[in-house]
């Protein structure tokens, strides 16, 4: 999509389409006014019938207004004006946009009301609009063998209306929205494919497509040998049940100089059928979206060349799938991990942690300055937070804080849990240093516990995305979630 600015003048605008907003019980904003005055109070007739009453997220499509440039005017809802926020305002172009997506509209000129800057500032205005319209044009990648619906053809934006002294800001914002929206795109197209394509070498060689389109990627990828070589045991276990090899993705962005970097460590398992402590039956199709954790760094790596960021960044992929064969790792074994550790294997369900152990590990060879892994790991995190926030835990206050105020700016949230010591003494073993598992109580958060007895001595923290990576049911696909909250991390640490 392109997307531009625009100042003064809304009547003149040549462009397919206005949108403007209407409050509660018809009371026109700002911008709508302009529109009202310049096609002769047509549209107060309008609302005077009642037929469009301004209720969130609800539009009404006007054609050959009077006095516009315009070709056709969108009516969009902002609820009460006392009420009007943030939130509102993002429901509301993104009803927009799904409104526009439906027609013929090429051109769109956006004139909701904005809510106070201390919401919505100059940069995150332009961010979100940009961001909100790539995304709501998104289409999932079906494999159905029907003839494809045309793409929408609505395809350039024009924010405003934007005053001389933010135009600078908001057109950077409109740059990031448009980078994370096609970031969170490649997210979205990773984690909904099937889990007999998305498989571990699949993943690999869609990082190496990667590092080909971008000249700041540097691939390596480690196979099975490679992975037995850094004695990465808990991987291999989870593994060995599959007739899908591992693959072991290590992704640079930025120079490999004295910088030290931000590790980002995500779980692949491309398939997760629980292993021998095999899921229910229902649902366990939506375990192809276990990998997206891995989606979400590849999808980082790719935003962070995309925008050029002046910041070292290392993307590590853990990707197996998780299979109940004969040869498949079974409750009560013991395996022991790249850092020496061992592990008693309780549940072979508890696999996430397994391959992320490792791959956390492996990260401390970059000596990083800061060290986080994406996963969606326990149903115990839905249960605590629903499908709203993602938990995010660690060793380090400051790098969860700053994760937790990065997911508020991108509209992405998480929530802070504790791990402290009394969780980690859950996992104690008889025949091990500890299990994978902890019991029932406090699930999430013993899975962190487990994590964080690879990650002493570093600045580390960890988001469970099981609620949140994806939807189920009849809306069932990926959500690009926490790519928009990670981007917004790294675009921070960049000081951009």
């Amino acid at each position: 999509m392109r997307f531009e600015t625009w100042s003064k003048g809304i009547a003149t605008l040549e462009v397919d389409c206005l949108v403007v907003g209407v409050y509660d019980e018809g009371e026109l904003s700002e911008e709508a006014r302009a529109v009202d005055s310049a096609c002769g109070g047509r549209l107060k007739k309008l609302l005077a019938r009642g037929d469009f009453p301004g209720k969130p997220a609800e539009t009404l499509l006007l054609a050959d207004l009077p006095g516009l440039r315009a070709t056709r005017v969108l009516l969009a809802g902002l609820g009460g004006k006392k009420s009007f926020g943030r939130k509102t305002w993002r429901k509301a172009w993104a009803a927009a946009v799904a409104a526009l997506s439906r027609t013929g509209i090429e051109s769109a000129a956006v004139a909701l009301t904005r809510p106070d800057a201390k919401e919505l500032d100059d940069y995150y205005f332009g961010r979100a609009v940009a961001e909100i319209a790539a995304s709501g044009l998104y289409r999932i990648n079906d494999l159905k063998s029907g003839k494809k619906p045309k793409a929408p053809r609505f395809a350039r934006v024009l924010a405003g209306p934007v005053p001389k002294s933010a135009a600078a800001a908001v057109s950077r914002g409109l740059a990031h929205g448009a980078a994370i929206a096609e970031a969170c795109k490649v997210q979205r197209d990773l984690a909904n494919l099937p889990g007999n394509v998305c498989t571990p070498l699949f993943l690999a060689e869609e990082a190496r497509a990667l590092a080909k389109r971008y000249r700041s990627l540097r691939v390596r990828v480690l196979d099975e040998p490679a992975i037995r070589r850094e004695k990465m045991g808990c991987l291999l276990a989870v593994s060995q049940g599959s007739a899908q090899p591992p693959r072991f993705l290590v992704i640079e962005h930025g120079g490999s100089g004295a910088a030290h970097p931000v590790v980002l460590v995500g779980k692949g398992v491309t398939f997760d059928t629980g292993g021998i402590s095999l899921k229910d039956p229902p649902a366990m199709d939506e375990m192809k979206f276990d990998m997206s954790g891995a989606a979400a760094v590849i999808a980082s790596l790719t935003l962070a060349a995309a925008l050029d960021l002046p910041l070292r960044v290392v993307g590590l992929v853990a990707a197996v799938e998780n299979m109940p064969d004969g040869k498949a790792v079974k409750p009560g074994d013991i395996a022991t991990s790249a850092s020496g550790q061992t592990v008693e294997i309780l549940n072979t369900d508890a696999e996430g942690r397994l391959i992320l152990c490792d791959a956390l590990h492996y990260a401390r060879r970059f000596q990083p300055a800061a060290v986080v892994d994406i996963a969606t790991l326990t149903g115990a995190c839905v249960v605590a937070l629903g499908h709203h926030h993602s938990g995010a835990m660690g060793n380090d206050e400051e790098l969860v804080a700053e994760l937790v105020a990065a997911g508020v700016r991108a509209d992405d949230r998480a929530w802070p849990l504790p791990v402290t010591e009394e969780y980690a003494e859950q996992l104690k073993s008889n025949f091990a240093d500890f299990a994978n598992i902890g019991g029932r109580d406090g699930g999430a958060i013993t899975a962190a516990a487990f994590l964080g007895k690879f990650t002493q001595g570093l600045k580390w923290a960890h988001l469970d995305v099981a609620g949140t990576a994806y939807q189920g049911g009849a809306q069932k696909g990926s959500t690009g979630r926490p790519t928009p909250l990670l981007a917004d991390f790294l675009i921070r640490r960049a000081g951009l």
